[in-house]
């Protein structure tokens, strides 16, 4: 397994934001981490990258571990954070060469090249950062999770405020990345979910409450639309 983890928690004091959850994540697969706000997401996402550090329990990467591997782990991770930071004074091109440099990239100038084509940047690639589209943007945020060539990839709501034909574009890219990687996207728009993924974990307070393909949990609530069965398990 691409992920694997086992009884993961995150307490702050007595609020439990993450209670002990456990689940797998295959590679060529897009698993869909649901759930409302304040559920618990991007504690787990960043707990998976990471960025936080687990009250208990494990989450391996690649078959490294994510705490005592720390380093190891990392090179097998693309991340996308929910508000992706970005150096807005600089150019598209470069940013991706100073990223592609810290992963000590061989063929750098190449490998640039070669993603700005993948994620649809090539008529931006010249301008700052800061004059992007919040679209373009996002592909900018994409481009760095994968210069690396990640086996992984962790997307956190990778679509949110972008408009129609945005949300399009970049649902095909996720989707065309999710055919060789793991993919690990959070959301709470349904519509994305039936788009582009092959499984779904929902979690509500901090608890899985769900855990199986698109079509398995339609099945198990005899056909409910996804929003429904999103409703009842998250009341």
């Amino acid at each position: 397994m691409s992920i694997s983890v086992k009884n993961l928690s995150k307490h702050y004091d007595k609020q439990k934001a993450v209670d002990s959850i456990s689940f797998e994540a295959k590679p060529g697969r897009i698993l869909g981490f649901l759930g409302p706000n304040g559920a618990g997401k991007s504690t787990t996402m960043r707990m998976l990258t990471g960025y936080l550090e687990p009250t208990s329990g494990e989450a391996e990467i690649s078959g490294e571990n994510i705490s005592t591997h720390t380093i190891e782990a990392k090179k097998h991770i693309g991340y996308l954070p929910e508000n992706t930071p970005l150096y807005s004074d600089m150019y598209v091109k470069e940013f991706l060469n100073f990223i592609g440099d810290a992963y000590n990239l061989s063929n750098l100038s190449a490998r640039v090249d070669e993603v700005i084509k993948k994620v649809g940047l090539t008529p931006e690639q010249h301008k700052k950062i800061g004059m992007l589209s919040k679209g373009y943007r996002q592909r900018v945020g994409l481009a760095q999770a994968i210069i690396h060539n990640p086996a992984v990839l962790i997307l956190d709501e990778p679509t949110s405020g972008l408009d129609p034909n945005q949300l399009v574009d970049i649902r095909a890219l996720i989707k065309e990345l999710g055919k060789d990687k793991t993919v690990v996207i959070s959301t709470h728009i349904m519509q994305e979910v039936e788009a582009i993924c092959d499984d779904i974990i929902i979690i509500n307070k901090g608890k899985i409450v769900a855990n199986n393909s698109l079509e398995g949990i339609k099945k198990a609530h005899q056909g409910s639309s996804l929003e429904d069965i999103f409703r009842k398990l998250t009341a």
